[in-house]
């Protein structure tokens, strides 16, 4: 039998299969649309995690997955004659996503522009020329990780410290594995207390559960998830210096002001959500504006500049510095657009419409009861850090806010922790560690990670009692 064969044969096996209306729409939990959707979004979600080993992209399979599920759903709703009610299911998790889309995508724009202004290259050849012994860059790259992602987001963060690790670490695996794992715990404990620093935060801040400033009580319990597995690692690493050539890297023009862009637009974010109550990605389109004239300016006033550098050079006698002159390209906006991370905003459409697929049908309402009603929530929010770890923490955070549990905002706060720091605890639990494996591929891997597993899970453990403790008065 052909695949499209089978499929439609599932679909109308399915269709035929009674179901009863609810609230929400149909409940089809327990009808054969509802277990094939699970079965699509569970094999979809097998070739995610095997990205590695088998080379296919990840967004491949949760968009043919999100199609498929949505076309059952649709001929569903279509028969029992509510095809408007999915048509609004549908458009409602299009906005949602479309808001995030534009969000990260000028977030990512503006990242792209400082790594080619080579804002990432200075900071790189800095750290390895200062001569440090791969103690001290243990904990140099993990502390600027834990510094630099609640601004410039886990996964850049996390692939900017791996380049400087892979660069001193040279031969050295054991010193290469475990300062990718200290970097990936401390890129995702960083990113927990801010809405810049992971998707799972920022979904959680443009819900409105969380604001801007509340976000802040976070801190101390991000910074014990990160310290504790930091130290007792940090005691299986030779204090030895490692041997690198010193290499000078010169900023391009305009790149400092494009960081005090990006400040200014995140800036203009919160204004926009706190002023006005608008979302907050209107202030970062707006933000876009703000790069799209500077770069109009660095155009414009590029000839001059180069005289300028040019007379400089040859009142020098500046070979190298004439030759680099002579390859200077003007920046354009619209191609750092460009160089956005498009695998990991279309994955995030897949597992968005996945996820909303499954609500409709009657999934996350049933899974909802038993966690928020059933559970404690404080052991639900737990276990949500846990899943993090084995599917990744984008799809269960969605899957919680599609649920809508009633919480207090200590609780709201301690799942925006336990999914931002709970993938830490293997090495395909966030982006980060599984951007990690194909950047150091062969000397970060999977099961080197697992080995330090306890003690992340002890970072875990401590993270969440210091939450509970210091921000008690919020449940």
């Amino acid at each position: 039998m052909k695949v499209s064969h089978l499929i439609l044969a599932i679909l109308f096996w399915g269709l035929a299969t009674p179901a009863f209306a609810s609230e929400a729409g149909l409940d089809l939990t327990q009808s054969g649309v509802g277990y094939a959707a699970l079965i699509i979004f569970f094999l979809a979600y097998c070739l995610v995690m095997g990205e590695e080993y088998l080379q296919l992209r990840k967004s491949k399979p949760v968009l043919l997955a999100a199609g498929i599920i949505w076309l059952m759903i649709g001929f569903a709703y279509q028969q029992q004659g509510q095809i408007e009610v999915a048509k609004q299911a549908l458009e409602h998790n299009l906005l949602e996503y479309s808001e995030l889309l534009l969000f990260l995508l000028v977030a990512m724009t503006y990242i792209s522009a400082m790594e080619e202004r080579r804002l990432f290259d200075s900071l790189q050849a800095w750290m390895v020329s200062k001569g440090f012994n791969f103690r001290t860059l243990f904990w140099l790259t993990g502390f600027l990780s834990f510094v630099i992602s609640p601004i410039a987001d886990n996964l850049t963060t996390a692939l900017l410290m791996c380049a400087v690790v892979m660069k001193v670490g040279g031969d050295n695996l054991k010193f290469i594995n475990i300062a990718c794992i200290n970097i990936v715990v401390a890129a995702n404990a960083g990113g927990a207390f801010s809405p810049f620093g992971d998707i799972t935060t920022l979904m959680v801040w443009q819900a409105g559960l969380v604001s801007f400033i509340e976000f802040s009580d976070l801190l101390i319990p991000s910074l014990v998830n990160y310290i504790i597995p930091a130290v007792i690692m940090s005691f299986f690493v030779p204090k030895t210096k490692p041997n690198c050539a010193n290499e000078k890297v010169e900023l391009k023009r305009g790149a400092k002001r494009i960081v005090a862009l990006f400040i200014f637009t995140i800036a203009t974010a919160v204004s926009f959500h706190a002023l006005v109550h608008f979302p907050p990605v209107i202030g970062m389109m707006m933000g876009l504006g703000y790069l799209q004239f500077f770069g109009f300016y660095l155009r414009k006033t590029l000839p001059r500049s180069l005289e300028k550098k040019k007379a400089v050079a040859m009142a020098n006698k500046d070979e190298a510095a004439l030759k680099r002159l002579g390859s200077v390209v003007p920046f354009d906006v619209f191609k750092r657009v460009s160089h956005a991370e498009w695998d990991t905003l279309l994955f995030f459409y897949g597992v968005v419409m996945c996820v909303g697929g499954l609500s409709l049908l009657g999934y996350l309402g049933m899974v909802s009861d038993v966690m928020y009603n059933q559970w404690d929530p404080i052991w639900a929010n737990v276990m949500v850090g846990i899943l993090s770890a084995i599917v990744d923490n984008i799809p269960v955070m969605f899957a919680v806010l599609t649920m809508q549990p009633e919480l207090s905002l200590g609780n709201w706060l301690l799942v925006t922790l336990t999914a931002g720091v709970g993938g830490s605890m293997l090495s395909i639990g966030s982006a980060a560690g599984v951007a990690l494996m194909g950047a150091a591929h062969g000397k970060y891997t999977f099961f080197g990670h697992l080995k330090w597993m306890p003690v992340i899970a002890l970072g875990y453990a401590a993270s969440i009692a210091c939450h509970l403790w210091l921000n008690g008065h919020l449940f």
